[in-house]
């Protein structure tokens, strides 16, 4: 299939096959899609926290609104972007692009500056913002990632971001839960939705032209 038959496969997931587990292989291909996915000025500032513990993902359920994707998955992503931009963290990122490259200069170490200077002042709040869609991007690049490997996944909104930072413990990493992704393959006979149409916003009304 091309991408857009893929894309066109792929839905949110309602009903997965718990005794179906995705390779790790295709995993750890997703992961580093994401990974390898864009980001402002390349800072990356999230984690992802990949959970394959039933104990673990029934305690998550239970904050979750009783989602069973949650526990009938292979594998539980979770997107937990940081909660500030710390000089820490924004020097870590510039020293590791100097030391991967190899070299250091002038442009470089003024847009270090810039961002010092500029983020951590904005405060914790308006950063976690930013963060969380830096977070968001990593998600589209994982849901696109999965429809090409022919792997199911349900983006998932539905949870109590505090509790699951609790049960995660994110805040001692200086973390916060922004979106969950459960990954696995879909039951089809105990899916309400698979064999639905997909509905999206015809072009000409969603895309523009301007030339």
């Amino acid at each position: 299939m091309s991408l857009l038959e893929k894309l066109q496969w792929r839905y949110a997931t309602k009903k997965m096959d718990a005794s179906k587990s995705v390779p790790t292989e295709k995993v750890e291909e997703i992961l580093d899609a994401v990974r390898l996915t864009a980001s402002s000025s390349g800072l990356q500032p999230y984690e992802l926290i990949v959970i394959t513990n039933k104990d673990l993902r029934e305690k998550i359920k239970a904050i979750a609104n009783n989602q069973s994707q949650i526990t009938d998955c292979s594998h539980l992503v979770v997107f937990a972007a940081w909660d500030d931009y710390t000089a820490q963290r924004i020097n870590d990122a510039f020293d590791m692009t100097e030391t991967v490259r190899n070299f250091k200069n002038d442009a470089g170490v003024a847009y270090r500056q810039m961002l010092l200077k500029n983020y951590p002042a904005k405060g914790p709040e308006v950063n976690f913002i930013h963060t969380a869609k830096q977070a968001y991007i990593g998600l589209g690049t994982a849901l696109i990632a999965a429809a090409e490997l022919g792997v199911d996944s349900t983006p998932m909104e539905g949870f109590d971001p505090k509790a699951l930072d609790e049960i995660l413990n994110l805040k001692e990493k200086g973390l916060r839960s922004v979106v969950m992704l459960p990954l696995g393959y879909r039951k089809e006979d105990e899916d309400w939705l698979v064999k639905l149409k997909k509905v999206r916003r015809p072009k000409e009304s969603f895309i523009s032209w301007i030339k």
